[in-house]
């Protein structure tokens, strides 16, 4: 079981990153590519298993045609990430094909992965006007967000075959860090306009236990004591509730369609974060949420650290890391 984590990407240097926290609980995403990005990641199939437990009854609710019945019946689905592993993107895929049989055209897929800036970037390339070079590049895919496109091609080719929305939803970093460091109340009106008009800062218990965690985590680290926790639950509030609203503005927009959430697990943590948002601000919205989770094979039963991180927990055999390349000296032996 891997360790809950959230990096602090957004207040630091390009390659001055955060230390992880540990807790006990399951993977939360890291917003840092890591240094083998480019390494490959030998997968043992080509598909997700669909091992997955009712996140709060603790039940199984294996096989395909569970899954789908969960994601036809909704309007929202979330789909959480580790972003390096391959695995969690193709169970995404899977929720995206099973949404096109219940909603024909009429889908959008919000990334977390692109900021609102980009939106007429994302715009052109789903709608077929821009090669997959000229997206990353207009993009600035290997910067702005650094994970391998790979992984996430076969959800982007199947927006621009079958004609599909798609959403950036991000807030940009920039924005995120300044109110970690001096407030909401520090924006400029350019910088809120990321924001809805009035974010509101959770107070969902084991969400904010979380995130309290993990400033504390930080200790004495240099980067601890630019921010105050007030201004740090302000910035993650933010963050969340930016991607909130844009989801809910386009289900307000276009009644009848159905969206896909494409984020990170931190985002979808305890349904207290992106779902809360859009929840508060779409009229009778139906959601699902999906936890991403690793374990070699499928459980017997649900972990009871487990319960309550999602909807439901889909457990997933991530593939192993590549191991780095050992440095073999051709020097002669010394004598």
């Amino acid at each position: 079981m891997k360790t809950l984590v959230f990096s602090f990407i957004f207040l630091l240097p390009l390659n001055a990153w955060a230390a992880a926290v540990k807790k006990p609980e399951a993977n939360v995403e890291k917003r840092k590519a890591p240094a083998a990005a480019d390494a490959p990641i030998v997968l043992t199939t080509t598909t997700p298993n669909f091992c997955l437990f009712g996140g709060q009854s603790g039940k199984p609710q294996q096989g395909e045609a569970s899954f789908k019945s969960v994601v036809w019946k909704n309007d929202v689905v979330y789909v959480g990430e580790t972003h390096d592993q391959p695995l969690d993107h193709l169970a995404q895929f899977e929720a995206l094909k099973a949404m096109r049989i219940a909603r024909g055209s009429k889908i959008a897929v919000g990334f977390e992965m692109l900021s609102q800036p980009l939106q007429a970037v994302l715009n052109e390339y789903a709608e077929g006007r821009l090669t997959e070079e000229e997206f990353l590049a207009k993009a600035d895919w290997k910067k702005e967000w650094g994970f391998d496109f790979n992984m996430y091609k076969p959800l982007l080719d199947f927006i621009v075959q079958n004609k599909l929305r798609a959403l950036a939803l991000n807030v940009p970093k920039k924005v995120v860090g300044k109110i970690a460091r001096t407030g909401l109340e520090s924006l400029t009106p350019e910088e809120k306009s990321f924001l809805p008009e009035k974010v509101e800062i959770t107070q969902h218990k084991k969400y904010n236990e979380y995130l309290k965690a993990t400033f504390a985590g930080h200790g004495d680290s240099p980067m601890a004591k630019l921010f105050t926790l007030e201004n740090y639950l302000a910035s993650m509030a933010a963050w969340n509730e930016g991607m909130g609203a844009r989801v809910a503005e386009f289900l307000n927009a276009n009644p009848g369609y159905s969206v896909l959430v494409i984020a990170g697990n931190g985002h979808i943590l305890h349904n207290a974060a992106i779902p809360a948002s859009v929840k508060s601000r779409v009229k009778g919205v139906r959601q699902a949420s999906f936890y991403t989770e690793h374990a070699e094979k499928c459980p017997e039963t649900m972990p009871k650290e487990h319960k309550d991180l999602a909807n439901y927990i889909w457990y997933i055999n991530h593939a192993p890391k590549p191991e780095p390349e050992v440095a073999v000296s051709t020097a002669p032996a010394s004598k």
